[in-house]
């Protein structure tokens, strides 16, 4: 039986997906990115839950879900970092009649995310930063695997991107104007959700004694994101 390495569970999130959900934040991930609010999710641990636990939690509180035309996010770390994992667990909520939907950064063989693809109702899709330069500063990581992810993810699902607006780093409007570029050269419509920077993660970077980057960066205003609403809607791009 195949089991996933996990994080913590949220059984009433209601910002992951449409309505309220059961949340799975796996654990583990191979990005390393500097403005990350969990970084305690980045180690896989020793936490261990099957598909069965999970099918079986999830019909504690379905009627909720149901209600809410909710369902199942699986999130992270990075969740195709146990692709088989999400995929069985994502097959089996297909035939309970569960909605899924897969939160990733893409980073990841289009191997692993086309085995979760073909059992996922919507794709969260984290894009970072399109430039690569900065992709690398803000990830230690090329976005080049990312981007073509993406491309493939909007080839075969319903997919909304994430976009964490961070202040003089991701949001001039050359940035905005490349986001706006990538999306409207994909193979379908999406979504973009804007996210505000925030710094409630930094303690969390205190207590595993990392070393904390963006501590001049100040959080995302809404003006900010009212900014990046604007440049996105002159492309033609829908901002959820």
């Amino acid at each position: 039986m195949i089991k996933g390495f996990y994080h913590s569970i949220d059984t009433f999130g209601a910002v992951d997906g449409r309505g309220l959900r059961y949340v799975l934040f796996l654990a583990g991930c191979k990005l390393g990115c500097i403005f990350c609010h969990n970084p305690d999710t980045w180690e896989q641990g020793h936490n261990t839950i099957s598909v069965d636990d999970v099918i079986e939690d999830i019909k504690r509180y379905r009627r909720f879900y149901d209600a809410s035309n909710g369902g199942l996010t699986v999130s992270g770390g990075e969740p195709l970092m146990q692709a088989d994992f999400v995929a069985e667990l994502f097959k089996r909520c297909r035939h309970e009649k569960i909605h899924t939907t897969l939160d990733t950064s893409g980073y990841a063989s289009p191997d692993d995310l086309k085995k979760v693809l073909a059992y996922s109702d919507a794709v969260l899709f984290s894009i970072k930063a399109v430039n690569e330069l900065k992709h690398k500063k803000l990830t230690g990581k090329k976005n080049d695997v990312i981007l073509s992810n993406l491309c493939l993810a909007a080839s075969v699902s319903t997919v909304t991107i994430r976009y964490v607006v961070i202040p003089g780093i991701n949001n001039s409007h050359d940035d905005i104007l490349a986001l706006g570029s990538l999306i409207n050269n994909l193979p379908s419509a999406l979504s973009v959700e804007l996210l505000p920077y925030h710094t409630l993660g930094r303690t969390k970077w205190d207590a595993l004694e990392k070393d904390y980057l963006l501590h001049e960066v100040p959080a995302a205003s809404e003006q900010d994101i009212e900014q990046v609403r604007l440049w996105l809607k002159e492309q033609n791009i829908n901002v959820c």
